[in-house]
């Protein structure tokens, strides 16, 4: 059997790669972590901390302008965008030492700043030394994807990454992409005061999610004052304008700030894997099995890097399975299973939803029952004067076997937890149905939804049977 330096050389110092380096090292194996730039990776310093960082600033302004509506008079409300950044910036210091190299270097993992080369399946090099190991796991991550658009690079655009560093307020903000990151972050600036135009390429903003979802939430961005253009086709770019085709009229927007939000791209090459000639996938990421294998043995891969799903959480999740697989090879695996993958959009109401949603099911001619319970008849949801959205359950016909949700609400995120349970543990909705929950909190609505398909779904013939029964008894 060969001798390797480590067990397990981890590159890429994210979430993947903190996951796997901890997990590695509680299991006692020898671990080497490389990150090029600094640990925490795109989540602590440009993704989900700095971004609902601002979205909680900009909820705050959201409340004190409807401050009267809840009896509460104040002439307040003036936006401190210097402060709101210095805030940003200190969430960002506080999580720090959770993924510091002192944090993991405590932990038992050897933690090295480089640029990594992989100079053959087992050997990377860094800072021109050579670490050998037993196993590799790539966890490189993604980066912003950069639409072709002619005179693009003349805008001085910022993306998810960069716009971090503005110094001030935009005054007329222009965001190319209206998934998630372009509906939060447009959203958060409009409420922050900045006019803010939305265009996506698609009919619709969120095109990937249920469209009811999409249409409530172009509502409720028209009505906070954004602008939204869909069926957006970019012509061109010039330092302050963008020429575009809308449903076959062209025309003209000038901007003060231009921000690209047109996804995420895997971060693959520049680091060895093409010479060896590892496999990627339709969507330009890492090829892996459903042991997160790629097409080299002594390579595993997980996160970003694979080119979807990307989301912390998943992430995180496949960092355990790849580090554990990529350790006890060939004598036990583990196998990821990635058909129960949950997601938010932290819009305001935020946006969750696992499974399928009633469009997929249409287009992929899925049968399915879909019940719906609106938030304008719920008592927390009256309470807080917030009773936009719904909670959407989708149904094997005839059973209460759940095949999809969508959450429209506040706290969406946790709520969208419970149909996560339910589909991971092969329960149904009965069971959500059967547990008490808290009165009055923002999860009863998700059990007034299986309430209310019960009724929906109540045989005929048993309730007539009942019926009769009652009667006789009386």
């Amino acid at each position: 059997m060969a001798k390797f330096d480590y067990n397990l050389i981890v590159l890429g110092g994210g979430s993947a790669g903190l996951v796997a380096s901890m997990v590695g090292a509680q299991a006692r194996a020898k671990v080497l972590l490389v990150e090029q730039d600094r640990l925490g990776g795109d989540c602590l310093y440009t993704g989900c901390i700095p971004s609902k960082t601002l979205i909680a600033s900009a909820r705050v302004a959201f409340m004190v302008k409807h401050a009267k509506e809840f009896g509460v008079n104040t002439t307040a409300g003036e936006i401190d965008y210097e402060r709101i950044m210095e805030r940003i910036r200190a969430m960002i210091k506080s999580i720090e030492p959770k993924d510091s190299i002192d944090r993991y270097s405590r932990l038992g993992v050897d933690c090295v700043i480089g640029q990594a080369q992989i100079a053959d399946p087992h050997t990377v090099v860094v800072n021109d030394r050579h670490y050998s190991g037993r196993s590799i796991l790539i966890t490189t991550g993604s980066k912003p994807k950069i639409p072709n658009i002619q005179g693009l690079d003349k805008s001085n655009y910022v993306t998810s990454d960069t716009i971090w560093n503005m110094e001030s307020l935009p005054q007329k903000l222009m965001i190319v992409g209206g998934g998630a990151v372009g509906c939060e972050l447009g959203q958060a600036y409009a409420r922050l005061g900045s006019s803010v135009t939305l265009v996506e390429a698609a009919d619709r903003v969120l095109p990937q999610a249920d469209r009811e979802v999409s249409d409530l939430i172009t509502s409720l961005f028209e009505a906070e004052g954004l602008n939204l253009v869909t069926n957006v086709k970019i012509e061109s770019c010039s330092s302050q304008s963008v020429v575009f085709q809308s449903n076959g009229i062209t025309k003209e927007f000038n901007f003060g700030q231009l921000l690209i939000a047109t996804g995420r791209t895997p971060v693959v090459h520049g680091f060895g894997l093409d010479d060896l000639g590892v496999e990627l996938n339709r969507h330009g990421g890492l090829k892996v099995n459903q042991y997160l294998r790629t097409s080299v043995p002594s390579i595993y891969a997980c996160g970003d890097v694979l080119g979807a799903n990307f989301f912390t959480h998943v992430a995180g999740q496949q960092g355990w399975f790849a580090s554990m697989n990529a350790l006890i090879r060939p004598f036990w695996k583990f196998k990821f299973n990635d058909e129960v993958i949950p997601s938010a959009v932290f819009t305001d109401p935020e946006i969750a939803s696992v499974g399928i949603n009633e469009s997929q099911a249409i287009v992929r001619e899925i049968p399915y029952t879909a019940t719906v319970y609106p938030l304008s008849e719920f008592d927390r949801a009256l309470t807080e004067s917030r009773t936009e959205g719904f909670v959407k359950l989708l149904t094997v016909p005839g059973r209460d076997r759940l095949i999809g949700a969508s959450i429209v609400s506040q706290h969406a995120g946790e709520l969208i937890a419970s149909c996560v349970n339910a589909m991971t543990r092969g329960y149904g909705t009965n069971t959500i149905l059967s547990t008490i929950h808290t009165y009055p909190t923002w999860t009863e609505a998700l059990r007034n939804t299986t309430g209310q398909l019960r009724r929906q779904s109540a045989p005929e013939f048993l309730l007539r049977i009942s019926e009769r029964t009652n009667r006789w008894l009386r």
